[in-house]
């Protein structure tokens, strides 16, 4: 079980009840204020990932090995669509754990990410593979 899911809640409760003890209805106007203010501009954020991330193809980044080098353990899936800027191009079966997305760029080098509950575990970065031969590739 996901403990935020717990804590969150139970830590805006305990802030409303200390509020009501020490300053009465004004202190609860003022922590459930708060609160809102806290929870709109988390969901102003998402928005604005997700109406960015709408006007780009899916699957596309820009760079893939800049976007490996980005990523870390543990960020959201929230975050690394506004690393990319895209929706994943979805690899796994639908509504399965873990879900696996890829991000291509123009030179064909991809980054497959694979999320556990929302949070990146692994990533992979694969490659094209680069031609044996320059001189042919040039027509020499």
């Amino acid at each position: 079980m996901n403990l935020q899911k717990i804590v969150w809640p139970a830590l805006a409760v305990v802030m409303v009840g200390f509020a009501w003890r020490g300053y009465g209805w004004p202190g609860v106007a003022l922590a459930v204020g708060a609160i809102v203010m806290w929870m709109l501009m988390h969901f102003s954020r998402m928005m604005r990932v997700l109406h960015r991330a709408s006007r780009r193809p899916v699957g596309w980044c820009d760079s893939a090995v800049m976007l490996n080098a980005k990523l870390r353990p543990g960020v959201s899936l929230l975050h690394v669509l506004a690393l990319t800027r895209a929706l994943g191009e979805l690899v796994s079966p639908q509504d399965t754990q873990p879900e696996v997305f890829r991000w291509t760029d123009g030179t064909q080098s991809s980054v497959t990410c694979e999320f556990a509950d929302g949070r990146l575990v692994k990533w992979e970065l694969a490659r094209p593979a680069a031609d044996p031969d320059p001189a042919a590739a040039a027509g020499s």
